[in-house]
């Protein structure tokens, strides 16, 4: 088991801390196949997860994505949006303050058409305060922001006073899946001069391997959130469970 999780690229500290919660059973015997269940369930021991966004009685929940460029920030908060408005009922507003990417602010234009959602473009701390005041009356409110190089410390300073300028902001920290551990750890370092509060990982359909989703929680303890898995808006989305996650690791189906 050791030898598949570490195939996995799952750190070895990881490795250690899940066959430890699983050392009893396998000392008295217990077959192979009833281990590799221990083990889906030991990955709940390690890995923190948030569940969904849970809407408040008063007032609006606001998210804003953050991450490197090509992550998947902006169809992420279409599907969100989606799964709000659509599927929930909810009263969601959007918000982009991407005006470097005409692409980005044409993608949300499209979706907030379709989903008769608005979408507000806010590229300043003064901007993004008179927005979130006038839709104080939403459920939800959904920033997207521009990507960042995470070397771009003059950038993520800008970021960081921007996300910074108005309360009960929860910073979604977006990574792909197909990113390599060292630059994960690298991504999550320099990212975290911001008020992060979650991790999100976009592509686990393009994604060989899952054991670096592994180290970043544990490494980081921010607990993940929702993973992506196609470009289909809303269904590709999916709320984080550390079952899934070990699923995935063992290549095990769900059950």
């Amino acid at each position: 088991m050791a030898n598949e999780l570490r195939s996995e690229e799952v750190g070895t500290d990881s490795i250690h801390a899940l066959l430890e919660l699983i050392r009893p059973a396998a000392e008295l015997g217990e077959e192979l196949e009833a281990l590799r269940e221990r083990l889906v369930d030991a990955f709940a021991g390690i890995i923190k997860c948030s569940g969904p966004l849970r809407l408040r009685k008063t007032g609006p929940r606001i998210m804003a994505t953050v991450g490197p460029t090509g992550v998947g920030k902006t169809t992420t908060i279409a599907k969100l949006a989606a799964m709000y408005a659509l599927n929930r009922g909810a009263r969601v507003a959007m918000v982009t303050t991407d005006n470097f990417r005409v692409g980005a602010v044409e993608q949300l234009k499209t979706y907030s058409k379709i989903m008769d959602v608005p979408l507000e473009v806010a590229a300043t701390a003064k901007e993004l305060e008179a927005v979130l005041a006038k839709h104080a009356d939403k459920d939800l409110i959904l920033i997207d922001t521009a990507g960042r190089s995470p070397k771009d410390r003059e950038k993520l300073e800008e970021l960081k006073v921007y996300l910074e300028s108005c309360p009960g902001i929860e910073t979604y920290l977006c990574i792909s899946a197909t990113t390599r551990d060292r630059e994960m750890n690298e991504i999550v370092a320099q990212y975290s001069l911001l008020p992060i509060t979650r991790l999100l990982f976009t592509k686990l359909d393009e994604s060989e391997s899952y054991g670096c989703i592994v180290n970043a929680q544990v490494r980081n303890r921010f607990p993940l959130s929702y993973f992506t898995t196609g470009q289909k808006v809303p269904e590709d989305i999916e709320v984080a469970t550390a079952r899934k996650l070990a699923n995935l690791v063992l290549r095990e189906t769900e059950k």
